[in-house]
């Protein structure tokens, strides 16, 4: 089957020692236990994916050669680390299309920089008779931010519709963004249906009517090619730790014109350029958003995940996982009491989110754990949406970089004797 695969997955496979790990019996004992003896299959990626040897390198590197505070000192680690750092700026600005540094400010992950243009914008923008239109797969992140700015303001939420394919209703669209609305927020890959929005048809709708988007990428910039400016994003915002990074980095896009505009979120130390008692100043962009000690060894190890995936090429990661999307949609599909959510498996991104028919979708995880495919299982923090669909909770197997047909076949499997357990 390697032959069939756009990349050479058995060679990235090397690249993520955790791939070879054994698993099962008791995991508060890791590779103790007689029972640890069935090989990993890791197929939660939309929440975490894991890290390659070169990212983990980075950060030793970071840590054993410069660690240092940027842009406090004068000696030569301070000196190092700082243009590491801003490097790394500049590297993720030129992995979407950002104009520069400036539009590139890292925060925690995909929801703060969310709260950060929520609060930093909207508390100023919104008001009495304005509008924030949503979709009704959105995260909770972009949803409850902007219900609750919302609540502050005297602002109203209104929410496009999806159709019974799992897409967005545009003729809905169209007739929800008018002039009272001031910003559109939208998912650009859906993390529960793998929908891949027409992020820039929305952008479209929101400049005519006078309103910015926002466009959550957090299951996009990872899994294929991203460029904002063609998207006309005013607003984008994705996390490190799904696209082979750390935990603890996210990045917020905003147009250089519009952030200068804006106040700081948070204030403290960095993000000043001059204190009195009675005043403060701010520093240049992307500076003055990032308050305090910075993310440093994890925007370090960014650029280095970065740098892996750029040498895959962008558009063959998303090549592969569309590949594999598609044919765990086809295998699933063969089970007849599984029920997929979101459209085909040749139109999705790389993701497939079903339920067994009278299983609960954590009863059903908890049998893959005990044939070692790890999933994810519940409201994939869409509680409105499996409102929508009439479940409480859905089981998601998502893909990426290092995995195979064989490991899909084995979810399939593990489903399958699941199916003869409750049957």
């Amino acid at each position: 089957m390697q032959e069939s695969y756009p990349i050479d997955v058995a060679s990235i496979r090397e690249d993520f020692p955790i791939l070879d790990r054994k698993v099962g019996g008791d995991f508060t004992v890791p590779g103790e236990g007689e029972d640890d003896d069935l090989p990993l299959v890791y197929l939660d990626n939309a929440a975490t994916s894991q890290t390659p040897k070169q990212v983990v390198d980075a950060i030793v590197d970071y840590y054993y050669g410069y660690n240092s505070n940027v842009h406090r000192g004068i000696h030569h680690l301070s000196q190092e680390a700082s243009v590491a750092y801003e490097n790394a700026h500049d590297r993720v600005a030129e992995f979407v299309g950002a104009a520069g540094r400036e539009e590139i400010v890292f925060t925690k992950n995909t929801t703060e920089a969310m709260n950060l243009v929520a609060y930093a914008w909207g508390l100023e923008e919104l008001g009495e008779g304005d509008t924030v239109v949503l979709t009704e797969m959105e995260h909770h992140a972009s949803l409850v931010t902007w219900q609750q700015i919302a609540k502050k303001t005297g602002a109203s939420v209104e929410y496009i519709g999806v159709d019974e394919e799992g897409r967005l209703d545009m003729d809905h669209a169209a007739e929800l963004i008018d002039e009272d609305v001031k910003m559109v927020s939208t998912v650009h890959v859906s993390n529960t249906l793998g929908t891949i929005n027409p992020v820039a048809e929305l952008a479209e709708m929101a400049h005519e009517a006078g309103a910015y988007v926002f466009v959550d990428g957090a299951q996009a910039v990872p899994t294929r090619p991203v460029d904002v400016k063609e998207i006309d994003a005013d607003f984008y915002a994705f996390s490190g730790h799904k696209m082979l990074g750390p935990t603890g980095i996210g990045v917020l896009y905003g147009k250089e014109e519009i952030l200068e505009e804006m106040s700081p979120y948070l204030y403290g130390g960095e993000m000043i350029r001059s204190v009195t008692y009675e005043d403060s100043t701010w520093e240049d962009l992307p500076w003055k958003f990032e308050a305090g000690t910075p993310v440093i060894e994890q925007g370090i190890a960014l650029h280095a995940a970065i740098d892996y995936l750029d040498d895959i090429g962008m558009e063959n990661v998303q090549a592969h996982e569309e590949l594999l999307a598609e044919y765990a949609y086809d295998r699933l599909t063969e089970l007849d009491d599984v029920e997929i959510y979101g459209p085909p498996g040749d139109d999705r991104g790389g993701l497939v989110a079903f339920n067994l028919d009278g299983v609960h979708a954590h009863d059903l995880s908890s049998i893959l754990n005990d044939h070692a495919v790890a999933v994810r299982a519940g409201d994939h923090c869409t509680q409105p949406l499996h409102d929508k669909l009439g479940v409480a909770a859905s089981t998601r197997a998502s893909f990426y970089v290092y995995n195979t047909f064989e490991e899909i076949d084995k979810l399939v499997e593990a489903v399958d004797d699941a199916r003869q357990l409750f049957a």
